[in-house]
């Protein structure tokens, strides 16, 4: 599910949060699906509880998981999420956009490479 590497310069619970992201996002955990306990992934990784809690309390306020109280922490539907998050992520692309210019790539390959996937998401294919 998720792998940790220790010579990663993030925090774990960085580490955390990208894994679960990427399942979420690609369709690997499917909306309403049923994530582990906070006890079982951190026995399954080998680390502290609050660590995970902390991954999981920011991917909720993201958007990407829904805790239901007293039956544990689901993968949240498409939601418009959190507003910071997705300045960041649109600052990120605008930097990606840029240089792949930069390197010869034309608008035109860019927005087919979005169509694509685009396409992937509303036919629910993993990226």
């Amino acid at each position: 599910m998720i792998s940790l590497n220790y010579r990663d310069a993030r925090p774990i619970y960085e580490q955390i949060k990208d894994g679960l992201r990427h399942l979420v996002v690609t369709g690997a955990v499917e909306p309403g699906e049923k994530l582990p306990s906070v006890r079982a992934l951190a026995a399954t990784l080998a680390i502290n509880p609050n660590t995970i809690q902390r991954a999981y309390n920011d991917l909720e306020s993201e958007g990407y998981l829904v805790t239901q109280p007293g039956k544990g922490s689901f993968a949240a539907g498409h939601t418009q999420g959190d507003p910071k998050r997705r300045e960041n992520l649109l600052q990120s692309f605008d930097e990606a956009v840029t240089e792949l210019l930069w390197l010869g790539l034309t608008a035109e390959e860019l927005a087919g490479r979005l169509r694509t996937a685009a396409a992937r998401k509303t036919t629910g294919g993993a990226s």
